[in-house]
């Protein structure tokens, strides 16, 4: 099955190398990669230009003017030019495992979406991380990370899963299935069912409202936070602000009473705008 991984990212082309690497090692290898780049500066588009010619990676970069932060936006336009009809959402600071792309084939099925999680990683080990650990998986053992700066945490203890007892843990887990778009995945049908993400949301919580839509146009969600594994490189969030997560939870929990389906502020306005993909 041919996948389109979307991937958003914006100014931080040193970790988004690492996350290319990433998908040069996946065991899964029929998809493409569309970056969603919210503005970032020329540095990135090098980076990603030396990449597609070092991996042999195919790569599309949308890219759109800096003018805030408008993932929202972004992400809408990554989904309209990926070419696939299975979506794989993440972000330029999360290294995938080498099975990643294979457990998100593995378990998509009509009628579902898919939600995952990551291991976050302090600065010292993010920056720790070569080529050469993401290349051998190094970077994804539990022990090999404690010894470069990892913290001991429960939430940590994903990564010594056994494969065999993933699933089981996925079925016992009491965290919540909701939609994580650092790691989680769709049909692009369903994508589109649903207007795709909400433009008019910032940060804090917009993964989880299109999450929300999904279940109201009756998309189940099931977990794959077991056994599809990524790592979360560190960075600062200066665009975090406390009244607009609180706005976009309020918004979210009106969305998810009145059953409402599709945003008025997503994909179908880009186009009614003239919004075309480049070709």
């Amino acid at each position: 099955m041919k996948l389109s991984v979307v991937i958003t990212t914006y100014n931080s082309p040193l970790w988004l190398e690492k996350v290319l690497w990433g998908y040069s090692a996946q065991q899964h290898r029929d998809f493409e990669i569309v970056i969603g780049d919210d503005g970032s500066t020329e540095e990135t588009a090098q980076l990603i230009q030396r990449m597609a010619a070092e991996t042999g990676l195919s790569i599309k970069h949308v890219w759109q003017r800096d003018d805030g932060f408008r993932k929202c936006r972004i992400l809408n336009k990554a989904v309209l030019a990926a070419d696939s009809g299975y979506l794989v959402f993440t972000d330029g600071d999360c290294i995938p495992r080498a099975d990643f792309l294979a457990e998100h084939v593995r378990n998509a099925e009509p009628g579902y979406f898919l939600s995952g999680s990551y291991c976050k990683l302090p600065m010292s080990t993010s920056e720790a991380i070569t080529k050469d650990d993401i290349l051998n998986g190094r970077c994804f053992d539990i022990d090999w990370l404690r010894t470069h700066g990892l913290p001991r945490n429960r939430k940590n203890l994903k990564l010594a899963a056994p494969p065999k007892r993933a699933g089981l843990l996925n079925r016992l887990t009491t965290a919540r299935c909701n939609f994580k778009g650092s790691n989680g995945s769709a049909w692009k049908a369903d994508v589109l069912k649903v207007n795709g993400f909400d433009e008019g949301m910032a940060w804090g919580g917009l993964d989880r409202e299109f999450g929300v839509r999904l279940r109201n146009a009756s998309i189940k969600p099931r977990h794959v936070r077991y056994n599809a594994i990524c790592v979360h490189l560190d960075h600062s969030r200066g665009y975090r602000d406390e009244a607009t997560v609180r706005a976009n939870k309020q918004w979210r929990i009106e969305v998810a009473s009145s059953g409402r389906i599709k945003t008025d502020r997503g994909i179908q306005q880009l186009l009614d705008g003239g919004y075309r993909v480049a070709t």
